[in-house]
């Protein structure tokens, strides 16, 4: 299964998707993180590459903003998807976009924000009513539901 865990930059989803994968990989479980900060050029192109070419037990989890409907598109082919949106408001997102060790472009966090097309999402966690471990623990949730 593909866990694409998506939203404007600085709702969490880096955080989450760490913890999720850490949480998996100490119970043994086959798990995989994908981080599209990884890639500078082509991002989505590269990523679903990336995603395509892993083996395909376990949980691969692919951190990444996905705001735009062609890459949503693009990654749902690739199989069994589910879509974690990551939500907060622009003004949390802006503060911990200042907060991070490599801080992208405020511009860059207005533009994704104002022109996020949001995902048919299997499951939404708002990062401003809900700490990282709560957030967490829902994603988690949804995976054994989504396992059944």
């Amino acid at each position: 299964m593909i866990v694409a865990i998506c939203g404007p930059p600085g709702a969490g989803k880096t955080t989450i998707a760490t913890l999720v994968r850490d949480r998996l990989a100490s119970s043994d479980s086959p798990v995989r993180l994908f981080h599209s900060d990884d890639f500078s050029s082509r991002t989505d192109e590269r990523l679903a590459e990336r995603v395509a070419d892993a083996p395909p037990t376990g949980i691969t989890l692919v951190d990444g903003t996905f705001y735009r409907r062609p890459w949503q598109t693009r990654f749902r082919a690739l199989g069994d998807l589910r879509f974690v949106l990551v939500t907060a408001g622009l003004e949390t997102c802006l503060d911990r976009n200042r907060h991070r060790t490599n801080p992208i472009d405020e511009q860059g966090v207005h533009v994704v924000y104002r022109e996020f097309d949001e995902p048919d999402a299997d499951l939404v966690v708002d990062t401003d009513e809900c700490g990282p471990e709560d957030a967490a623990d829902r994603v988690l949730a949804a995976l054994e539901m989504w396992a059944d």
